[in-house]
């Protein structure tokens, strides 16, 4: 898994923009809801060639023109077109309300939605809980505007509040919009309630347990006469008025999960919707963990300086730089309720890139480069970037897709659509592919130390491959209010331990145990101290061992009809083994083959 928002947290376009970019969106956009954009230019980047690709996608996604999706803003504002009928706003999660302090600790709605054109009718702001915004959201498609007016209000007419017509609602959950300037909506009878300077209100009092909470604005107003719901394009038809429609009006709203008045007492949590509160906490733990690990494993790869601690220094260090970036985005949503998007957009390239490049150290390692191989073939090259490439590609296409085209209202991560199976299917074939490589590896390996720093090479990396995996189906049974901060909580927690693990493995007083880091060509001579426990040169000694003596003479004394056997047996079977391997006449090819095998001598 990446580590931004969820999917499902896609609020509406934030006016970070100027009023020309505004009006050049406007036009742009002739969609029902406007609020997916098209994933073609990002995923055009990903036949790049690896670490350029996600290089590429991050310098890509902080150059748009347009505004990305912002990941659950508690501050929205922006522009709505009557002709686009629809427009989903924001999904936000209101705590539960504790009985001592439950006034103050109110889910609050408050803003200002106004328009500087005359018009006859007006539009409807609706918030509502999930049991009735389905209801709702699923009936909005109808190919007759007049129709969808009817059935998506049909429910809600009979429990909303209306002071004509249903003064006997109980629920609060329509805003006639736009509201005059400089004055309260119509709908508010409880002027006291409203936030000082704003329009409306709406107070979310939950006792329960928390819940997700819709907004959304739709072109359909209601005839106060016969409290029918009709479409806001039909009012020609309707009034025979061809003048009074309402094209364009603005919102500012804000939304928080304490009283405003409140907010100092809680900055961490006032601005964050319930699923993601807590997260910029776990996010500076985090980053102080890799602020301390970071400067050690520089120190590290200074002293050593071989391609393999060269990679894991830039896994390293492109995971810092994406927690520093959405701890940045993190700290400055919670000072306004928008953050900014474009860096938390760029950490979570940067958090893919990261994690793909330490599978493929992964990888490497268990193929036994640095391990008992200073080269892989370049074959074995080929093969390795072919499978690679295309995964990091089709995890950012995964990104992209969470962002753009996951259903914000379904209640689903990442990992429940199509794309995200097939990540976690081919993390599944990464780990089987791995544990391959290393066996492999294993079998032509018989120094001791090698051998415990791959058993517990391969260990510690079949639980970094396969917890995501698990932890994924293991999140299906959670509640939505919680499964997002479960699945950061779990995978930034496996991903800085394995971090730290493999710096101190590849530590350089450490790692010259059982590595090959010298970084030179003839880097495998300096162990030549242990070339006496070579497979070959056991198997080499050993046969000397069992064979029959080297030099056997038959003489006979003089004077004497017996015989005397004379025996040569060497005296230093516990030699030098290297200079007895080149000075065997006797060689045979399984000897040639093994010695091959035997990567500790480069040639």
């Amino acid at each position: 898994m990446h580590k931004g928002a969820p999917p499902w947290q896609f609020a509406a376009t934030v006016e970070a923009n100027t009023a020309d970019k505004q009006t050049k969106e406007e036009e742009a956009s002739e969609k029902l809801i406007r609020f997916a954009m098209s994933p073609t230019a990002a995923v055009a980047a990903a036949a790049a060639s690896p670490p350029t690709l996600c290089w590429l996608l991050l310098l890509l996604l902080c150059s748009l023109p347009l505004p990305l999706p912002v990941a659950e803003a508690s501050h929205i504002s922006g522009d709505f077109q009557t002709a686009d009928f629809f427009q989903f706003l924001v999904k936000f999660g209101f705590n539960k309300a504790d009985p001592p302090t439950r006034r103050i600790a109110y889910g609050y709605i408050y803003g200002n939605v106004t328009s500087a054109e005359n018009y006859t009718a007006p539009v409807t702001l609706v918030v509502l809980d999930k049991s009735t915004f389905l209801h709702f959201y699923g009936n909005r498609s109808h190919r007759s505007r007049e129709a969808a007016c009817s059935t998506m209000f049909s429910r809600l007419q009979s429990i909303a509040y209306d002071p004509k017509c249903n003064p006997q609602g109980k629920r609060d959950f329509l805003r006639h919009v736009p509201c005059p300037r400089g004055q309260l909506c119509s709908d508010e009878d409880a002027p006291a309630n409203v936030m000082p300077g704003h329009q409306f209100t709406y107070v979310i009092n939950l006792e329960a347990e928390p819940r997700f909470w819709y907004m959304a604005l739709v072109a359909c107003y209601q005839n106060q006469s016969t409290c029918q719901w009709h479409a806001h394009e039909s009012l020609p038809r309707i009034s025979n008025r061809s003048s009074g429609l309402l094209h364009t009006l603005h919102y500012d709203i804000h939304l928080v999960n304490v009283h405003p008045n409140n907010s100092a007492a809680h900055p961490l949590t006032f601005q964050y919707s319930y699923d993601q509160q807590n997260l910029l906490e776990m996010y500076l733990i985090f980053l102080l963990v890799y602020i301390v690990l970071l400067p050690m494993q520089i120190y590290a790869v200074r002293r050593q300086k071989h391609p393999v601690t060269k990679l894991f220094t830039l896994s390293l260090l492109s995971e810092f730089v994406s927690l520093a970036l959405i701890t940045a985005h993190l700290i400055h949503y919670a000072a306004n309720g928008v953050g900014q998007p474009r860096l938390q957009a760029a950490g979570d390239v940067l958090d893919i890139l990261s994690r793909t490049t330490f599978m493929l150290i992964l990888l490497l390692l268990a193929k036994g480069w640095a391990v008992t191989r200073q080269q892989i073939s370049r074959t074995g090259w080929i093969i390795l970037m072919s499978i690679w490439v295309p995964y990091c590609a089709f995890h950012v296409f995964l990104y992209i897709w969470d962002r753009t085209e996951v259903d914000i209202v379904s209640d689903i991560d990442e990992y429940q659509t199509w794309p995200g199976w097939i990540v976690l299917i081919l993390r599944t074939s990464f780990m089987m592919w791995f544990l391959y490589e290393l066996r492999n590896t294993m079998k032509y390996e018989h120094s001791t130390k090698k051998l415990d720093f791959l058993l517990h090479l391969g260990a510690s990396s079949l639980v970094w491959f396969i917890y995501l995996p698990i932890v994924a189906i293991v999140a299906l049974q959670i509640s939505p209010m919680w499964r997002y901060k479960l699945l950061q909580g779990i995978t930034n927690s496996a991903d800085c331990l394995a971090y730290c693990v493999m710096t101190g493995l590849l530590w350089p007083h450490r790692a010259g145990q059982y590595l090959l880091l010298a970084g030179t060509k003839y880097a495998g001579m300096d162990e030549l101290d242990e070339f006496n426990e070579a497979p070959h040169i056991v198997r080499e000694r050993e046969r000397r061992r069992n064979s029959p003596p080297d030099d056997i003479s038959i003489g006979t004394s003089s004077g004497s009809r017996g015989m005397v056997l004379s025996t040569s047996i060497p005296h230093s079977l516990n030699g030098d083994a290297c200079n007895d391997l080149l000075e065997a006449e006797d060689l045979d090819a399984e000897l040639l083959t093994d010695l091959n095998k035997n990567s500790h001598i480069v040639a």
